[in-house]
């Protein structure tokens, strides 16, 4: 036998060793309790999120998933730690949107977004309510965009920091909508919430659990949703992009794994977290406050994510974002 047919045979071994690993890994997995990354503080939306997620799928897998909270630098800290966990099932993260929007905000990461991580599934998508002060003389976009142009640069919105999604999505509405509103930023919802209801700030994007309560109590007015479709628990609020074509922002968590996870254990835990979100507890406990349970595939969740992240990229370099 010659060297070549020696070689070629050596990869072929090396290739059935890995499938053969592989297949074994999968049957036995989980073989001890799983670890769930969340790279926020406790207390917040994804935080809850992602506590629900972990008590379902541990009963489901047999095994208890460890919620994990990381906060830092924007979700960088947490998903550092991911990136460089070994791919072997047991490290997971609730990615959230500033997954997709840090690559073109920062300089420099520690950690390739879409290269170093392999995506399971979306969990769940959020659609932002553009909410208003009552003060502000306008009921819906199409009368927004048209005080927009009458008072250039003087109507202000309030955000939770330069480079979230409330900011970036303000500077998309910007952008197609021809117009120029004035960015305040705040350290938190918490603060934005209370400028935009002290009347400090006439407009804020926010996400259904906290801005429904205010608009139910007539404190605040929802002149628009952010999504292509409208919100069901608010029915006669129009998407913006009835008025601004093309319009569309989506706030999102999805689980993701480190790079070089076994394709047979993403599949799986795949499977049981979809199988998680269609639990009619789960289902109404997100769709009750305006959030869309999804379990999409790995591949259609890769696609989103990129497609996610050069949308923002876009929208940052032509605002000239930088991060607070």
């Amino acid at each position: 036998m010659n060297k070549s047919n020696l070689a070629h045979m050596g990869l072929m071994m090396s290739a059935l060793c890995v499938c053969v690993t592989q297949a074994a890994a999968a049957e036995t997995y989980p073989a001890r309790p799983l670890r769930l990354v969340v790279p926020t503080g406790a207390g917040g939306f994804t935080d809850v999120l992602s506590r629900v997620v972990a008590q379902h799928l541990g009963e489901s897998l047999g095994q208890r998933v460890v919620v994990d909270n990381r906060p830092g630098a924007g979700s960088i800290v947490g998903s550092e730690i991911v990136a460089k966990s070994p791919p072997d099932g047991y490290t997971m993260m609730m990615a959230f949107t500033p997954h997709s929007i840090n690559s073109s905000l920062y300089a420099k990461l520690p950690y390739d977004a879409l290269k170093d991580f392999s995506p399971v599934t979306m969990v769940a998508a959020v659609t932002l309510v553009l909410t208003a002060h009552p003060s502000l003389p306008t009921k819906n976009i199409r009368e927004l965009i048209a005080l927009a142009k009458q008072r250039p640069g003087q109507i202000n919105y309030g955000s939770v920091g330069s480079g979230s999604l409330g900011h970036l999505g303000a500077e998309l509405f910007k952008s197609l909508g021809r117009v120029s509103i004035t960015h305040v930023p705040y350290k938190g919802a918490p603060q934005a919430n209370s400028a935009l209801l002290s009347g400090e700030v006439s407009m804020f994007f926010d996400t259904p659990p906290s801005s429904l309560p205010l608009i139910k109590a007539g404190r605040v007015r929802a002149l628009g949703v952010s999504t292509r479709k409208r919100l069901a628990l608010l029915p006669d609020v129009p998407a913006i992009a009835e008025v601004v074509p093309g319009y569309e922002v989506i706030g999102w968590n999805g689980i993701v794994v480190p790079a070089g996870t076994p394709q047979s254990i993403i599949d799986r835990l795949h499977t049981e977290i979809a199988k998680v979100l269609r639990t009619p507890s789960v289902s109404t406990q997100l769709t009750s406050q305006g959030i869309d349970p999804v379990g999409d595939s790995p591949a259609q969740f890769s696609a989103f994510i990129k497609s996610d992240t050069e949308k923002w990229a876009r929208v940052i370099r032509e605002a000239g974002i930088k991060p607070d």
